[in-house]
């Protein structure tokens, strides 16, 4: 069965000295280790952040790695660490260029193994949405990435709206993905930003869409959310609970019950539990979850796909949706 991880990370082999170039610094350098197979992420300041392995810029190492796991195609998108919405809007627009045309170049040379999703400028609509239109008509990108908060905004923020809009327009996918982890200056221990932080950010952002009315305001926009949709899937009780008794508080700007949006956005699969993920999928539809990995990490799942082929009680045409035709219809494409 031909498979499609929609949820697959990447990055150019060599970052620009961007600190030298703007005068202030933040971003991310990579220094390879002399085998050549592995190399460390690190801060311009020599912080270090995390040691990825070849396989996290090497397209040829990635094929070779995916054709052990019956994935046929993957969708690249950049690592969340590189948004870098903090910096200068026009900064920001270099770095995210850089990153998008990494990425298209990589889908360039090897159009049958990978799709490709943009990085923009998000602390900049009007940059942004000239970074996006860029990406989809030259450059071939299907979509884009997008933080689960851009600073102090959330996903329902004008300025956000603005370019998921653009993104209607455009026929461009949006993949969410939780990033800079609410309360991580609390959690200072037992990996707790990632394994608490990260399902709640991305609860956030779905929840910052519904109350915002964004799916109601953009009905076309074809959104995923990345890590299962995060604690909320687990959560619709609760909220729309909370809708219900004060609708004061959360009826605000939609009036809308939100267990009426399940089903009209995709929520990617990696839930590392096989009665999660027949909850998900009862939950929003079999049209709605999509395969994704976070590949090449190790909070991702480390065989993609596993978890769907695992699934006894899901018939062929059901585990067929999940692993390749549902990422074409969000993809936006015909081919596989």
């Amino acid at each position: 069965m031909t498979s499609i991880d929609i949820h697959t990370h990447i990055m150019p082999k060599t970052m620009p000295d961007f600190k030298r170039k703007f005068g202030y610094g933040g971003f991310i350098q990579l220094e390879h280790l002399e085998s050549g197979e592995q190399a460390d992420m690190k801060r311009d300041d020599g912080k270090f952040f995390r040691r990825i392995d070849k396989n996290c810029w090497d397209p040829k190492a990635r094929i070779d790695d995916y054709a052990r796991f019956g994935v046929s195609k993957h969708v690249l998108s950049t690592i969340p660490v590189l948004f870098s919405y903090w910096a200068e809007p026009k900064d920001g627009l270099e770095v995210s260029r850089f990153l998008n045309d990494d990425i298209a170049n990589t889908v360039r040379e090897y159009p049958e193994n990978f799709y490709g999703l943009g990085t923009l400028p998000m602390q900049h609509p009007d940059l942004a949405i000239k970074e996006l239109e860029r990406s989809v008509k030259e450059l071939g990108l299907c979509g884009i990435q997008v933080g689960s908060h851009i600073g102090d905004w959330n996903l329902n923020a004008p300025e956000v709206v603005a370019v998921f809009e653009a993104c209607q327009d455009l026929g461009a996918c949006v993949l969410i993905h939780p990033w800079d982890m609410m309360g991580k200056e609390r959690m200072p221990d037992y990996w707790l930003p990632w394994l608490v932080g990260m399902p709640a950010e991305t609860s956030l952002a779905i929840c910052s869409m519904i109350f915002g009315g964004v799916f109601e305001k953009l009905p076309n926009l074809r959104v995923a959310f990345a890590h299962g949709g995060g604690s909320f899937p687990a959560t619709i009780g609760r909220i729309e609970h909370g809708f219900k008794v004060r609708p004061d508080l959360c009826a605000v700007d939609n009036p809308i019950n939100p267990r009426e949006y399940l089903g009209k956005f995709y929520i990617d699969s990696i839930l590392h539990d096989k009665t999660m993920l027949r909850h998900v999928v009862d939950l929003i539809g079999e049209d709605k979850v999509i395969l994704g990995s976070d590949y090449p990490f190790p909070l991702g799942e480390l065989e993609p796909g596993s978890l769907i082929r695992s699934m006894d009680d899901f018939a062929e045409d059901r585990k067929k949706k999940l692993v390749h035709d549902n990422a074409l219809r969000w993809l936006g494409v015909t081919d596989s």
